[in-house]
């Protein structure tokens, strides 16, 4: 059985904008025999970074709020060294 065939059809399921882009960058990796789901994994890492913290990520100004951008990129970053360390495999 694969991956995709253990969730509810797509079609009927009523998602986010965010979870739909996280679960069509599952749908769409490219899945291999050993390492497929590591790949897939990491498609879905790459997604939820881009949903969560959008790498242009927007300042508001002032000092507190350049911190918390600051906090959110250190965590985008973590997703994305996760996601390059599954892909390395």
């Amino acid at each position: 059985m694969s991956m995709t065939n253990q969730f509810a059809d797509a079609s009927t399921m009523v998602l986010s904008p965010a979870a739909q882009e996280i679960l069509a960058a599952y749908e769409n990796s490219p899945f291999e025999y050993d390492t497929g789901h590591l790949t897939a994994c990491a498609a879905v890492l790459r997604a939820a970074a881009d949903q969560v913290v959008p790498e242009q990520a927007e300042d508001v100004g002032d000092s507190h709020d350049e911190a918390r951008h600051d906090q959110w990129m250190r965590i985008r970053y973590r997703f994305l060294a996760i996601a390059a360390e599954l892909e390395a495999q």
